[in-house]
């Protein structure tokens, strides 16, 4: 009879597998990003001393923009009902750069103005009475979803983006990408901004389910 031969059965080594996948888990470790939600960033104002009363501001109406958002997500701007939020970015853009009462300053700051936005500018008696007396108020409700405040707030920062931007020869998102990394970046948001500060008051709640 023939002899069986006994065959060497050849095995992977494998004695590295566990050093090559921590090498690899410590490498995308050190390699990838994580994103944070950073949420809102909005400068608050200081606490209020309570054995301080609060300063008597005088403000004439027409020199506020009023938005109210009720329970349903719907707008009153104005006075006007709204079903959504459209074209509101640019509703804001035109009460900020109305020039309807300028003193010497603000005649000083439209004849600073780029002519596009000289040409936007209007002089309606019945709005603001320049830039710098501008307000934007944003009431919403306490049954108002996260969605559509955000969706309001945006378009309002929009509307002086907007404004901004041209002032600084960029365009909207190229304005909101400068973080004043150096002084070219922060001259150019200086430029934006100069004589035109984004003013937008954020009241308090209503109660939920009020309109």
């Amino acid at each position: 009879m023939a002899r069986k031969k006994n065959r060497m059965v050849q095995e992977v080594n494998a004695g590295s597998m566990a050093d090559i996948a921590f090498l690899l888990l410590i490498f995308f470790l050190v390699t990838t990003t994580i994103a944070s939600d950073k949420g809102i960033l909005n400068v608050l104002p200081p606490k209020v001393d309570p054995n301080v009363p609060p300063p008597d501001i005088q403000k004439n109406e027409r020199n506020i923009y009023t938005i109210l958002v009720n329970a349903n997500d719907d707008l009153l701007v104005e006075g006007e009902y709204r079903e959504n939020a459209d074209g509101l970015d640019k509703d804001v853009k035109a009460f900020v750069l109305n020039f309807g009462a300028p003193d010497e300053e603000a005649a000083a700051l439209y004849n600073s103005l780029p002519a596009s936005l000289q040409a936007e500018a209007a002089r309606n008696p019945e709005s603001s009475d320049h830039p710098s007396e501008a307000v934007v108020s944003i009431k919403t409700n306490r049954g108002t979803s996260y969605e559509k405040y955000l969706e309001v707030l945006d378009l309002v920062k929009k509307a002086y983006f907007d404004i901004y931007a041209t002032r600084a020869n960029l365009t909207t998102d190229e304005y909101r990408a400068l973080g004043g990394k150096d002084d070219a970046e922060q001259a150019l948001i200086d430029k934006g901004k100069e004589g035109i500060a984004m003013q937008i008051s954020i009241a308090e709640p209503d109660k939920l389910g009020s309109n």
